[in-house]
């Protein structure tokens, strides 16, 4: 059973030559019921933000303090 969550950027970070923007929100679909889409080292939303947004985000250096999220379901 997957949970569904629209996640947020804070505010504008750069790093490491990327840029992480307010604008970039995204809808991450997790592969187990979980309470946050942080659970597994944001694995499906480091995925989603490359897809998307060409966004790395471990080069970024980002962390769950870096984003608001709220879940849709």
């Amino acid at each position: 059973m997957s949970k569904v969550f629209q996640v947020r950027p804070k505010r504008i970070k750069r790093s490491n030559g990327t840029v992480l923007t307010p604008d970039m929100v995204v809808t991450v679909t997790t592969q187990q019921h979980t309470t946050t889409p942080f659970y597994n080292g944001a694995k499906e939303l480091q995925e989603v933000y490359m897809r998307i947004y060409a966004f790395d985000y471990k080069k970024a250096c980002c962390n769950q303090n870096d984003f608001e999220f709220r879940k849709l379901d």
